[in-house]
């Protein structure tokens, strides 16, 4: 390996670490999933942490151990991505020092926990936590959206303005 060659290493996964460890969300892949999906995360120790697959949790599809994802940080202020990489998926056993050390960096992250100070026992149980490894070089950026089409629904978001609604704004303005 060259000298710039490493150090193109070096910045990409100085990129990888920074981009992720802001993001609140990362969009992932897994091998045999259809789409990406966001998901929240910790930074710790090198790599992405993430809880899922129990109830209540968030789903964690095509993550299995030993496998591949596809790993897309986003902007946390603009929304654009940043940065694409490869990780290795590896399951940490609930019993291991590394899942504790994870679970800790996890719990400070999770919102809105119906359980609190017992969700630690709960994931132990219930869930899976999973390490993403960065593999090395960054991948290209997708070209395009990766939006997909919304599921067809009954629900719509336009209603006529109901009759009174523009007297109504009107006398609030008055009264200033």
């Amino acid at each position: 390996m060259t000298s710039e060659s490493l150090d193109q290493a070096l910045l990409d996964l100085a990129l990888v670490e920074e981009a992720t460890k802001k993001s609140g969300l990362i969009w992932v892949r897994g091998a045999g999933a259809p789409a990406a999906r966001a998901l929240w995360h910790a930074w710790h120790e090198g790599a992405a942490h993430l809880v899922g697959d129990g109830p209540g949790e968030q789903p964690l599809p095509g993550l299995t151990d030993g496998s591949e994802a596809e790993v897309t940080v986003r902007s946390k202020d603009k929304g654009g991505r940043l940065v694409s990489w490869t990780a290795k998926v590896v399951q940490l056993a609930p019993d291991s020092e590394d899942w504790a050390a994870a679970v800790a960096e996890l719990k400070g992250k999770r919102l809105n926990a119906p359980d609190g100070e017992a969700m630690p026992e709960r994931w132990s149980r219930e869930c899976r936590v999973l390490r993403l490894e960065p593999t090395g070089a960054t991948a290209p950026l997708p070209e395009g959206s990766l939006a997909q089409a919304p599921a067809p629904s009954p629900a719509t978001t336009r209603q006529p303005v109901p009759a009174g609604l523009p007297r109504l704004l009107l006398k609030k303005r008055g009264r200033r």
